[in-house]
Parts: structure tokens; C-alpha cells; sequence
């Protein structure tokens, strides 16, 4: 049983005089006290054990919105924004016969990787060169691999982190990028949760959190969830399909508008009702919100995804034109359009699930998600700077973790293994440095140097910039630990 309802069980049978007046029904003293609940938002019984966010910042923000961007699988941090010279030069060598630290016998090593299963991952060391190219870009001179040439052009506008590091060596570290624990460890709300639950909506007829691509498969909801926070603050998955934006949630044609409208109202008021007798239940909380957010939505939807609008200008800038770039053009644009409308966070998968996971022809795999997204996520950069957005709106570009070093013997012999001890990640717009390199991973990019950063520096980081502090977000008897915080890499601020 819901522990809310235990507070509303009296002795004897005796009932409580909110029950008694929750159970007139559709009577007049109901219907009155069902009006008095939906005008006043929230009534509770009885002092809650912890303050809710007020919807307000704690602090000055710099950022109103986040468009957070995932690539699914574990892009090579060598083949992208990190590229390491010294793979090349000792390729067919083993990390012992380099001058560098055998970073296999480093102690950040088993810090720094944890098997969900007894057997522990093979360690490989013969050393796999760079399979592409790469340049200085820009009057920064920041280096990035010639599979990003349209990025490349936006590297001025970009603060890159490379020094990040996470735990899980398997792709439940999809999860752990967004809620900062390690599969074997207790499910925490993912990031995009907790800004949805510590903000107030600047537009109250979308969602806080949206996902756009995801889930990438079941199996990775976690993502986007919102556990212990309550339902309403998860992410609401939304598809850019013109004909059915809202899966499950569009009128039927056989159902008249004026219909719906009447049986919203109904359902409505008959959970009013039960908000009457059971005020402090999450569960009812959420299910009245969401409908109350699914009969707006209806409408502001299909207008926030209708790409069709945009221009033929727009449509060339993101890819739109072309088969390879579309889908991810499409994903990133319609994020742009959501931040546009208000929503406060946005998770864009604009790659399937795994498809970055180069065990075997990193090459040939590489080259073409990278051609997937390069135009793109750099058409979604100068669209939002000629919007004047970027001083609005932070962007976060992201995997689960990099590519190892070394060649992965066990495969084919032409790709890299999953590699959580060091990979780089990326943030432009409101409140960061442009054109700026935070960090480093060591000669060969194995290990991320000292400070690096667990994924949940980076939560800290878009949490401060949306002038939240997560440490007062803590939901009473739901005591964190001290790395679910993690600190703000204020390095890269402006």
C-alpha cells in the first residue's frame, strides 16, 4: 500500500474529515473543494518532511535551457578530439616498450573500471594507430580529426573537456553518462530529471525534459527517468513525426474535439477528488498533471516539431537534404525548436543504439557516424548563434565512454574496445569558454590526467549553470553520496 494512504486510515472505523468530504462524491461540497484543489495547485494534510523546489534558480543562471546531445556506443577519443600522435609512432608496440608509463599498471586503472560480471575485461596492449587524420581548426588551433570538417569550422565557439572518466567498461554506461551510477550500484534521476525538477516550466504547455531519438532501446530508460522525483519529472520521448508526434497521446479521429475536451474535464475533476483524500501521493500528483499536460500538448506539439516551416536555408544548414544526414538533422533541429519554445532540457540521440561501438572496422564505422553528424550538430551550433541563442542555451556533447589505445586482439583486429578510463567530451553556449581546451588524457589517451572528471562533474557543471545547486535538491531519506554531486568545472566558465 501507498505509504500516503496510511495517513488517512483512522481508528474504528472512524474516517478523516477530508476523506468524509472527498466521499459526497460529484456532490456540491466535492465539486467545491475539487475547484478550490485545481486553483491552489497542492493541498497536504499534514507539514511535509522536506522543502519542494520552488521552480526558481538558487543562484544567478547563466544557461535557461540545455540541448543535451548522446552518441550511442563509445566514440574514439583519439578518432575525434584528442587526437594522439604517439599512437602512430609506436603503432604494433606494446604500451612496455614505449617511453611512456605502462598506463596498465597505473592505480587509476581499477579506479577507473568496474565489470558488471566476476570476469574482468581483457587488458589489451599492442597499440593501434590513428585511423584518420587531423588538423589545427580555427584561431584557437584546436585540434580535431578530419572526420569533423563542418565541426571543425565551429571549434572558436567550443569548450572542450578532456579528461573525463567513468566506471562501467559496458554499455550500461549509457545510463551511468545520465544518472552517474554504475549499473550494480542504486538507480539515481537522470541529469535532465533533476533540472526538470528544480526549475519551474517556462512554458507550460510542453514538457520540462523532452527526448528526441530516445530511448535508444528499453533497456536504457534509465536515461531519461526521474525515479524517486516523481514520474512528472522524467523525460517525455517525443517523435517528429508530423502524423503522430505524441504516441499514444493523439485524439482519435472518430473522437470530436468538444469530446475530448469533456472527458478531460471529467477525469479532471474525478481526480481532484481523490487529490482531496490522498493529497500527498506522488502517483496521483503525477497522473493529474499528465493529463493535464497531454490535452496542451495536443496542440503545441505538432506546432513545436513542424519542421516543415523552416527554411530551404535552415533545411540545407542541418542536413535535411540528404539521406545520411536527416535523421540526426531533423533530431537536432527539432531540439533548437523546443529550446526555442521554452522547454528546459532537451536529450537528442541522433544515432541509434551502439552504433558508435567500433570493435571491429573502427575505420570505415567512424568515418560514416561521423558523416551522420557533422553537419548537423555544427548546423545546430551557427543556427543557435545567428538566433542569438548561444547566450541562452547551453549544448552538451557526449558518449558513455571512449576507445582503448590499443588494438582489440579478440576481434577482427582493426578496431578498439570500450575504454572508461578517458574521453573527451564537449559544452558551447551560455556560460562557457569558446575556443578553449579544458584537460588531457596522457601520450597515448588512456588515462585521463589528474583532476579528471566523473560524469557527474559534468551533471554539476549544466546543474550550476542553470543556477541550481544539487546538494539542495537532496530529497529527504534519499541521502546521496558525495560523487552523485560531483563539482562544477568552473575551468571552462566564462
Amino acid at each position: 500500500m501507498n505509504k500516503h494512504f496510511h495517513n488517512n486510515v483512522y481508528p474504528c472505523g472512524q474516517v478523516s474529515r477530508r476523506t468524509f468530504l472527498a466521499d459526497l462524491g460529484m456532490g456540491f461540497t466535492g465539486l467545491a473543494l475539487g475547484s478550490m484543489l485545481s486553483a491552489e495547485q497542492r493541498v497536504q494534510a499534514a507539514p511535509s518532511d522536506g522543502e519542494l523546489p520552488t521552480g526558481k534558480p538558487h543562484h544567478a543562471p547563466r544557461a535557461k535551457s540545455v540541448i543535451w546531445v548522446f552518441l550511442s556506443g563509445g566514440y574514439s577519443q583519439m578518432e575525434t578530439f584528442d587526437p594522439k600522435p604517439a599512437l602512430n609512432k609506436y603503432a604494433g608496440q606494446t604500451f612496455q616498450a614505449t617511453p611512456f608509463e605502462n598506463p596498465l599498471e597505473s592505480p587509476l586503472h581499477d579506479k577507473r573500471s568496474r565489470s558488471v560480471i566476476e570476469m574482468v575485461r581483457e587488458k589489451y596492449s599492442t597499440i593501434f594507430p590513428m585511423q584518420v587524420g587531423y588538423q589545427k581548426h580555427g584561431e584557437s588551433a584546436i585540434e580535431m580529426t578530419d572526420w569533423w570538417p563542418h565541426l571543425a569550422t565551429c571549434v572558436d565557439d567550443i569548450s572542450f573537456v578532456r579528461n573525463m572518466w567513468s566506471t562501467d567498461n559496458d554499455h550500461a554506461a549509457e545510463n551511468q553518462i545520465h544518472t552517474g551510477r554504475h549499473m550494480l550500484d542504486e538507480t539515481q534521476p537522470s541529469v535532465g530529471a533533476w533540472v526538470s525538477y528544480g526549475l519551474g516550466a517556462i512554458n507550460e504547455n510542453l514538457p520540462r525534459f523532452v527526448v528526441l531519438g530516445g530511448p535508444t532501446r528499453a533497456d536504457t530508460r534509465p536515461s531519461f527517468q526521474s525515479y524517486y522525483l516523481g514520474p512528472q519529472y522524467a523525460g517525455v520521448p517525443l517523435s517528429l513525426d508530423p502524423q503522430n508526434p505524441l504516441p499514444y497521446g493523439t485524439r482519435g479521429s472518430d473522437v470530436l474535439s468538444a469530446e475530448q475536451r469533456n472527458e478531460f474535464e471529467l477525469i479532471g475533476r474525478l481526480n481532484e477528488l481523490s487529490r482531496v483524500e490522498y493529497p500527498d501521493d506522488p502517483a496521483l500528483l503525477a497522473r493529474i498533471r499528465a493529463y493535464e499536460l497531454a490535452y496542451r500538448m495536443q496542440s503545441a506539439v505538432p506546432e513545436a516539431i513542424g519542421l516543415s516551416d523552416e527554411t530551404a536555408a535552415t533545411a540545407e544548414l542541418y542536413g535535411l537534404n540528404k539521406d545520411s544526414t536527416r535523421v540526426a538533422g531533423q533530431r537536432l533541429l527539432g531540439a533548437r525548436r523546443m529550446v526555442e519554445r521554452g522547454v528546459r532540457f532537451v536529450q537528442v540521440y541522433p544515432t541509434a543504439y551502439g552504433k558508435w561501438d567500433s570493435h571491429n572496422n573502427l575505420k570505415n564505422l567512424h568515418a560514416q557516424m561521423s558523416e551522420k553528424v557533422d553537419k548537423p550538430i555544427a548546423g545546430l551550433l551557427k543556427d543557435l548563434k545567428q538566433r542569438g541563442l548561444m547566450e541562452d542555451v547551453l549544448v552538451v556533447f557526449c558518449t558513455e565512454f571512449g576507445r582503448t589505445p590499443a588494438i582489440e586482439l579478440r576481434a577482427s583486429k582493426d578496431g578498439r574496445d570500450h575504454h572508461p578510463h578517458g574521453f573527451t567530451v564537449w559544452l558551447a553556449g551560455a556560460g562557457v569558454k569558446r575556443g578553449y581546451v579544458h584537460g588531457a588524457t596522457d601520450e597515448l589517451g588512456f588515462h585521463a590526467l589528474e583532476p579528471g572528471h566523473y560524469v557527474t562533474d559534468l551533471h554539476a557543471t549544466v546543474l550550476d549553470l542553470m543556477g541550481l545547486d544539487g546538494r539542495k535538491l537532496e530529497v529527504p531519506g534519499r541521502k546521496r553520496l558525495e560523487i552523485d554531486h560531483g563539482q562544477p568545472i568552473r575551468e571552462i566558465y566564462t
